[in-house]
């Protein structure tokens, strides 16, 4: 099984990352009638899709440093949901004080490597041509039990935790070290070593791996979730050393950020930072 053999995925929310830069000395002057009234607009409007369902859900968080402001994270059925989003708040009294700094477009991902290795395997062994007529329904009708069996996975609600962080990663395509031009059976080898090294912070770190190849500018954005900030400095230093992040990893900036109470937005917006959420 060569390179050529790309590894299925699982997707679901279509997930739609917006970060703003906000004014604070235009909001601070306003007279705290209005600004309370411009920030309840908002937060009515962000608190309505707070809730996790079917039809999705949305958070907002206050990221730190110089790229800091107010990251708005949203899980939806599709894009089109996502470009309402856009729209509407775009339309809200607050939009003229508020900047947008950033964006990440993409839609949650779940790999299936060994998944897919071991259906080409099979597929191989019944001696079925790859990508004829018959090798294509075989594969669909194996891997889709599969696929079925995630959907929990693929529309998993916004984790809870207090803090996130977000960045967004490619797969090194060097002339020394080519992600793409590697073997089927390496790329799942590496991909299993470095999902062990995940799976010892169980219960510290929640992540959501969202795919953006097509999308926007890198190939996919990581979300950590966890009460505890350091995890992810020590979950990042240590898959440094795995051979599919050390040979194969790029990575893009870092965004840090705290959960807020959407029903207290006022206060937030009134420098209230005592306001975050609780671990």
């Amino acid at each position: 099984m060569g390179s050529q053999f790309a590894p299925d995925t699982a997707d679901g929310w279509a997930v739609l990352h917006q970060f703003f830069a906000i004014d604070w000395q235009a909001i601070g002057a306003l007279p705290t009638q209005e600004r309370e009234s411009l920030v309840s607009e908002l937060s009515e409007y962000l608190s309505s899709m707070e809730e996790y369902s079917d039809k999705g859900q949305s958070a907002a968080y206050h990221v730190l440093g110089h790229k800091g402001g107010l990251l708005l994270l949203h899980f939806r059925p599709d894009f089109s949901q996502c470009a309402q989003i856009e729209l509407d708040i775009y339309r809200k009294g607050i939009a003229k004080y508020l900047k947008l700094s950033d964006s990440y477009v993409s839609i949650v991902e779940l790999g299936m490597y060994h998944t897919t290795k071991n259906i080409l395997k099979a597929l191989s062994e019944q001696g079925l041509k790859p990508h004829s007529d018959e090798w294509k329904a075989a594969y669909e009708e194996k891997i889709e039990p599969h696929k079925e069996n995630l959907m929990e996975r693929r529309y998993t609600e916004i984790p809870s935790q207090k803090y996130i962080c977000f960045y967004p990663m490619d797969k090194r395509r060097g002339d020394t070290h080519n992600w793409y031009h590697e073997p089927l059976d390496k790329r799942a080898h590496l991909m299993m070593e470095h999902g062990m090294t995940g799976r010892r912070y169980a219960g510290k770190v929640q992540q959501i791996i969202t795919g953006s190849i097509g999308f926007d500018d890198w190939e996919w954005g990581v979300d950590l979730f966890a009460d505890t900030p350091n995890y992810f400095k020590s979950l990042v230093y240590e898959m440094r050393f795995d051979d599919a992040t050390s040979l194969y990893g790029d990575f893009g900036e870092f965004f840090l950020g705290v959960r807020l109470e959407l029903e207290t937005m006022a206060a937030y917006f009134s420098g209230e930072s005592s306001l975050f959420r609780k671990s």
